[in-house]
């Protein structure tokens, strides 16, 4: 079954997307925490003056479909706007590279772009990661390995219907099963083809599954939105409270009648709409620079 769903979720035209933007792109290959070779690319906004805003950006997939590309025209708007630079990483996919390999491969993506900020053209202070579905949880666990690991400091975070928790138990996990697009069942997928026979169990890392972490302190402002008829609702909503209970700030945005990848299945409906002038708001205010304003 993951074969097919690679091939069919791969996606098409977006390296002709950046270009029509006037974003220009390039590959960098940069090592992985287990010294394997990583690609990144690195997209620079048309007419970059000085240093900008960083984005470091984890793809979704459900961890083992997608590309460095899955997602990236969502930033195309930011790079424009705000000057900033992406970096999007093409992490290891399970099953074939299981836990720890993925998060640590964006942590090292993130790790890579702060030591090379000045050659890229990035504010170290403004650096912002970002991710959806898989990609959210991914860009969150590496969040977490940065706190831990003492850095690199990061400005903020943007998760986007994150793929937070293994442990298959909330009420909105029971709820949205057999419904199509991200279910129960995809989610139960994702997860084992991740960590196999420890989905559900005692032996998972609050990296792999930030759902898990009992201290969310010491964690950048976060943004957090998700559909209020998707399995991640619970466990988003949970991540948020867990963040405001530990003195963060988090802005959450629970969308009415959102199934998973609401906004991009049907860009042009009203709740659609909203919730990209949401997270562009919240963009705006994060890394925005009045040059580009």
């Amino acid at each position: 079954m993951i074969p097919a769903l690679r091939v069919a979720r791969t996606p098409a035209g977006v390296e002709r997307l950046v270009a029509d933007a006037g974003v220009e792109s390039r590959d960098v290959t940069i090592d992985g925490a287990d010294g394997a070779a990583l690609r990144v690319s690195v997209l620079t906004p048309p007419g970059q003056r000085g240093p900008g805003p960083g984005i470091v950006h984890a793809h979704g997939g459900g961890m083992f479909m997608g590309t460095r590309w899955t997602g990236v025209p969502m930033l195309l708007p930011w790079l424009v706007e705000h000057g900033a630079v992406a970096v999007t990483v093409e992490y290891r996919l399970a099953p074939e590279h299981p836990d720890p390999i993925p998060v640590e491969d964006v942590y090292a993506a993130l790790t890579w772009t702060a030591a090379h900020a000045a050659e890229l053209g990035i504010d170290p202070d403004r650096l912002m990661i970002e991710g959806g579905s898989a990609g959210g949880g991914l860009a969150a666990g590496a969040t977490l390995l940065a706190r831990d690991r003492g850095g690199p400091p990061l400005h903020a975070q943007l998760l986007i219907c994150p793929m937070l928790d293994d442990r298959d138990a909330t009420v909105s996990t029971r709820q949205i099963d057999g419904v199509g697009v991200w279910d129960r069942g995809s989610n139960r997928t994702g997860w084992t083809a991740l960590l196999g026979d420890r989905r559900g169990g005692p032996d998972v890392s609050i990296y792999a599954a930030p759902a898990r972490a009992s201290d969310l302190s010491g964690l950048p402002p976060t943004f957090v939105d998700v559909g209020s008829a998707e399995v991640f609702r619970d466990e988003c909503v949970a991540y948020a409270q867990g963040i405001w209970a530990a003195g963060g700030r988090a802005e959450l945005h629970v969308w009415p009648g959102g199934y998973h990848g609401f906004d991009s299945l049907v860009p042009t409906a009203a709740v659609s709409r909203a919730a990209v002038a949401a997270r562009d708001a919240w963009v705006r205010r994060m890394i925005g620079q009045p040059q580009f304003s």
